[in-house]
């Protein structure tokens, strides 16, 4: 069994690659979660409530320091066996405006070592009765000492006046009360309007701690337990959970659910509603649940024809059937993550569900996709295999994020949306991984222990390094290969190795685990060079600030086993792997060969040139740019703008490397040259670069608008490729922004002809992200208003989401004011999406500084407000100090750092950090290029 895992006995077959020392599995758990900081205020018992609500003998908060209750991490004295939890949540106030729940809990558990303590966790939960223990065996269970409520470690401690016995079996009951709160974390509540009525939804996000929150429980992921849930809730009402629902009637509705598989609590799920389904049963029972406007416009129906084929693909891919009887998704009105993979009830953001053709853009589409293929993905890898502790998020959400891509491709094969990880997941982490304040995938496990600290690993290393070292590994293993070691029981890295060597088709330089380890166990990635005149690779830790210290040493002195594939002038050469310094046994005298390395960005580094083969290349993508392949073609952009930022080969190169653009019509090198273009208008949107930059850009878009505009005849057809779809849009967009002839008049009229007739859009769903935001920008409070009435009344997510991100391009700045403000009333701007408001804006250039001040005014109350959200912190820091490039700001970083310390900054201390790093690194490049990057635009716009 691999180390820090615990695998159930019904996953016999299922098997587990162990590396040499860190890495423990390839296995999945899931999705974006994040710490709520900590409000020490108990929700106080309400009258009139059918429980009792009597006042508990409890010790005071303030107990005396004791090493166990201090402690984050629970003991090893105790093992839950069951849980008997009964849950009614009140969808009315009570008097005093308050939504409450109350409930009653029967835990049964072993005792594994002696104590005279049992510490459960429990947070934010006010008992109405003194709790209660009884022994299941012969020998009577100790009394009840003391018990009293640790907040900060968030413990429920109950002191016995005896110990409990080993390899006896008690029952703890508790009774308890707690606010159906609209915080979005453990039991919570949801609103939303139908018909002209307020309607809510008590719904559960119980990842990755708030389990706590709704019942006194062991909450953590290795304390796997039997669950036996019962619902009391209005008649009228549906309740959910993650089994088959069995349905009583009486006063109030009581609804039981069959016994759930052994699992971990931050799995259990809980929703009372309202909402109807659309069902298919193949092998098993399929139900998309959502408001009921939403199931009866069609909303439900893409979710559902998917998830049949996904989860065949995955049954056949792990070789192990559905574990359980039904497979329940549903869409919520309030939720802070893209989705949640509660065992057979996994929750999503409305917008990441519903999907329609009339309406909904092939992004959308795309989105639905591949994150129903990541949450069913962690019905096997997450859910039926567990991590025994967070310190190895990646393995759960790399691995989930890899297969998604698998796993939508098999649902929809025409896409080859298996390309897309390259911009998606790989050079979004190159950008935070090129840091010095950058992490390892694996952390220690005593590095993470408080809730906070488990939602920062919630973060783009864990998902998209994870997913990008996994492929790899599938790369140079072969895919077959790969899939043997998940199907195996007990297959260590060592003996995938053998198998490896004994098949003859993979040979490696030594165990997988000790080329993973180096992947696995140290921060950042290498960028490998070659001189194509003699043949010698050589490799270093990329940085993009090469003057930046790594404060935290590796004992592999940052360097990595590197897989090399490898073309010369379009034909593939024989792999190599690089582990110090090694010459690629060819021709090397030149001539007018160009060699490409790391075809296809299977390998997670960079690759740098000799400047002779860099002109090479240059002079073959402007010949004819076809003979690169696609991906590498994004790739040799990506890489030389980022090689150039941190000072190993000229600005001048990097540019050049977009001039075959004129001449280029597909999306992937189209994508990475806009990408990385964006870092330029960042830093110069204000100075005297920006216009022929402007006028440079619009000299290479004006051939893709001109194409994209013929083969849709005049822009009443759709291309027929996914990509080409999405070309599409960035031929509009950036024609658009950069004034290209014609853009802004086509964009204007389409927009102008929807606010004469509000009932028919004429806008295609594909374009109207881009549309709606040249039309605002363009316009005025007329048109600003307008797309806020439409934000109103969108009948889908998608098309509120698309509305919301136009409303941020807006030119007039009290607008922008007045939409910032928006964001701390729930009524208007949902907490779910008040800091991607807050980071559009600051994405427009008349909002930056108005967000900075916004968001600094406001960090105590947003902080507080929508903590749970965290993860989406990290990225609210991030966008805001995008442009940070001064001393002057760089002092604002620092000072909002210092007075905010009190406050503190959860999930998003580690984006701050990177801010403050990344601001410096900006302040360096802009004054050690800015002459350089002038003096070219200049001379190719001449």
């Amino acid at each position: 069994m691999a180390k820090g895992f615990y695998i159930s006995k019904t996953v016999g077959v299922v098997g587990i690659m162990v590396g040499a020392a860190a890495v423990a599995t390839i296995i999945t758990l899931s999705v974006l979660y994040s710490q709520e900081k900590a409000k020490n205020n108990e929700v106080k018992p309400t009258e009139g409530t059918t429980m009792t609500t009597t006042t508990t003998t409890a010790a005071p908060t303030t107990a005396p320091s004791n090493e166990a209750w201090d402690s984050y991490r629970l003991p090893d004295t105790l093992l839950p066996d069951t849980y008997d939890v009964t849950l009614w949540p009140r969808l009315k106030p009570d008097n005093r405006g308050i939504y409450i729940f109350t409930g009653n809990s029967s835990v049964v558990f072993k005792c594994m070592k002696e104590t005279d303590m049992i510490l459960i966790h429990s947070n934010k939960l006010n008992l109405t009765t003194a709790p209660t223990l009884t022994a299941l065996g012969s020998t009577p269970a100790p009394t009840i000492k003391t018990h009293w409520m640790q907040v900060t470690t968030q413990y429920l401690v109950i002191q016995l006046n005896d110990n409990l016995k080993v390899g006896e079996s008690y029952e703890l009951f508790t009774e308890f009360l707690g606010e159906l709160a609209d915080d979005l974390s453990g039991f919570y509540r949801s609103v939303y309007q139908e018909d002209g009525q307020e309607k809510v939804v008590a719904t559960s996000q119980m990842h990755p701690t708030y389990a706590r929150k709704t019942f006194p429980c062991f909450d953590e992921p290795a304390m796997k337990a039997v669950f036996h849930i019962t619902v009391l809730h209005e008649r009228g009402t549906v309740a959910l959970s993650n089994g088959i629902e069995i349905v009583d009637g009486t006063a109030v509705t009581i609804t039981r659910f069959e016994p759930t598989p052994r699992m971990s609590s931050y799995l259990l799920a809980l929703v009372v509603s309202d909402f109807m389904n659309v069902q298919s049963m193949q092998n098993t029972l399929i139900r998309i649940w959502a408001r009921r406007k939403a199931v009866t416009d069609g909303h439900c129906a893409y979710a559902l024809n998917l998830t049949g084929p996904i989860l065949q693909f995955f049954e056949d891919y792990y070789k192990v059937p559905y574990p359980l009887s039904k497979s329940d998704q549903i869409a919520l009105p309030d939720f802070y993550f893209g989705a949640m993979e509660n065992w057979g009830l996994v929750t999503y953001r409305e917008t990441y569900l519903f999907y329609d053709p009339l309406i909904s853009s092939n992004a959308n589409k795309k989105k639905t996709a591949t994150l129903i293929a990541h949450e069913l993905a962690h019905m096997w890898f997450g859910n039926l295999v567990t991590l025994k502790w967070w310190n190895e998020v990646w393995l759960n959400e790399g691995f989930a994020t890899y297969v998604s891509y698998l796993g939508a491709d098999y649902a929809e094969p025409t896409w080859h949306l298996k390309d897309l990880i390259i911009l998606d997941d790989v050079h979004k982490v190159f950008a935070v991984d090129a840091l010095a304040s950058s992490r390892p995938l694996s952390s220690k496990e005593e590095d993470i222990t408080r809730p906070e600290q488990i939602s920062e690993v919630f973060d783009t290393i864990s998902y998209s390094k994870g997913a990008s070292v996994l492929r790899m590994l599938s790369d140079f293993l072969t895919e077959p290969v790969f899939l043997k070691g998940l199907k195996v029981r007990d297959l260590s890295f060592i003996n995938l190795t053998n198998a490896v060597h004994t098949n003859g088709t993979v040979l490696l330089p030594m165990t997988v685990g000790e080329i993973m380890d180096r992947w696995v166990l140290q921060m950042g990635f290498p960028v490998v060079t070659i001189n194509t005149a003699t043949g010698q690779l050589s490799q270093k830790h990329f940085l993009l600030d090469p003057e930046s210290v790594v404060d935290v040493p590796s004992q592999f002195d940052y360097e990595w086993i590197v897989p090399v594939n490898w073309m010369k002038s379009g034909v593939e050469q024989t792999p190599v792997w690089l582990l110090e310094r090694k010459r690629l046994e060819n021709d090397h005298d030149g001539g007018g060969d160009w060699v490409l390395l790391n075809l296809n960005l299977t390998g997670y580094y960079r690759v740098n040139y000799d400047t002779e083969n860099w002109e090479r290349i240059l002079n073959q993508l402007n010949s004819n740019h076809q003979a690169v392949p696609d991906i590498n073609r994004a790739q040799i952009v990506d890489d030389a703008f980022n090689l150039a930022r941190a000072k190993m080969i000229p600005i001048s190169l990097a540019l050049n490397t977009t001039k075959f653009l004129s001449q280029e019509m597909a999306y992937l090198p189209w994508q990475s040259a806009l990408n990385n273009l964006d870092y330029f208008y960042l830093m110069f949107d204000q100075t005297d670069i920006y216009e022929s930059m402007q006028a440079y850009l619009r000299k290479q878009i004006t051939p893709l608008f001109e194409h994209f505009r013929n083969i849709t005849t005049d822009w009443t057809e759709v291309p027929d490729g996914h990509t080409d779809q999405y070309n599409q849009v960035n031929a509009i967009r950036v024609a658009c922004s950069t004034g290209v002839d014609g853009c802004q008049n086509l964009t204007a009229e389409w927009f102008t002809q929807w606010m004469q007739h509000p009932e028919q859009n004429p806008i295609h769903p594909n374009l109207r992200s881009t549309v709606y935001c040249s039309a605002v920008a363009a316009g005025g409070a007329k048109e600003w208003d307008f797309a806020w009435e439409m934000l109103q009344t969108a009948s889908i997510a998608s098309e509120a989401d698309k509305l919301m991100s136009a409303l941020a391009c807006t030119k007039d700045t009290g607008l922008l004011e007045r939409y910032l403000t928006f964001t701390l009333d729930p009524m208007k701007i949902r907490k779910q999406d008040a800091t991607s408001v807050i980071v559009q804006i600051a994405g427009n250039v008349e909002g930056r500084s108005l967000a900075w001040n916004f968001t600094t005014l406001n960090w105590r109350y947003i902080f507080t407000e929508y903590g749970v959200g965290s993860f989406s912190f990290a990225k609210l820091i991030s966008g805001i100090t995008q442009t940070f490039s001064t001393q002057y700001q760089l002092d604002q970083l620092l000072q909002f750092k210092e007075e905010n310390a009190d406050v503190g900054f959860g999930a998003a201390s580690s984006a701050l950090d990177q801010a403050i790093e990344k601001t410096r690194a900006n302040m360096k490049w802009v004054s050690e290029n800015q002459r350089e990057i002038r003096d070219w635009f200049r001379a190719e716009t001449a």
